[in-house]
């Protein structure tokens, strides 16, 4: 993925994710975005300034993810679900659903009143093999999962702890980490950096993706 391939308008932000999925995805897309903005007026879900950005700061922002994990790992013969921690209104845990919906995502929210948007939006999108785990990550049962993400979730290292009864050797990682993730990475001990990578963000020239695939 090139630094110089860059989403820089919400035109160009909506193009780019029409080109991840379908009509239908796109569909569920834009049923979300209007429940965000809409939820936005009585709950803190997204910066207001980012209202007008909502396509490139937010939904591309997350859809971008699904081009850092393999075909496998999306497909169906991948074991156990997406885990998103901290999915917070829905990113980028709920776009990766919208975007495909047979694939079985766990979304991780533990503050109520967020969970209870996310359960809101499964219904109205109609996304059967998403639920939510409205609680903190340390107490859900644990189970394997194919993929996992977080987005300003926590630093590097207490993410991978946390994470930890839920990964395997065949586990995706595709964490969003900002301006901060080189040096996150390099936080980490030798061995276990060797893992993992740093991608370029797509919608922000500064920012990276560090990813184990």
């Amino acid at each position: 993925m090139s630094a110089h391939r860059m989403i820089a308008t919400e035109t160009e932000a909506r193009t780019y994710v029409a080109g991840l999925t379908d009509s239908a995805g796109m569909a569920r897309l834009e049923q979300f975005a209007e429940m965000v903005l809409d939820e936005n007026a009585r709950q803190n879900l997204i910066a207001k300034a980012t209202e007008p950005h909502l396509w490139q700061r937010h939904i591309a922002d997350s859809a971008q993810l699904i081009e850092n994990v393999s075909r496998e790992t999306l497909g169906p013969s991948a074991s156990g679900p997406w885990l998103d921690l901290g999915s917070g209104p829905g990113f980028p845990g709920m776009v990766i659903a919208a975007i495909a919906p047979n694939m079985p995502v766990v979304l991780v929210e533990s503050r109520a009143r967020r969970a209870e948007f996310l359960e809101r939006v499964i219904a109205a999108l109609g996304l059967a093999k998403c639920r939510v785990e409205a609680q903190r990550l340390e107490r859900v049962t644990p189970f394997t999962a194919r993929a996992i993400s977080a987005r300003a979730f926590a630093p590097l290292p207490k993410l991978l702890e946390l994470s930890a009864p839920f990964s395997t050797k065949a586990t995706t990682y595709v964490l969003p980490k900002g301006r901060s993730a080189a040096q996150e990475l390099e936080s980490l001990k030798p061995s276990l950096r060797a893992m993992f990578h740093v991608k370029h963000s797509l919608t922000d020239p500064d920012a990276g993706i560090i990813v184990k695939a």
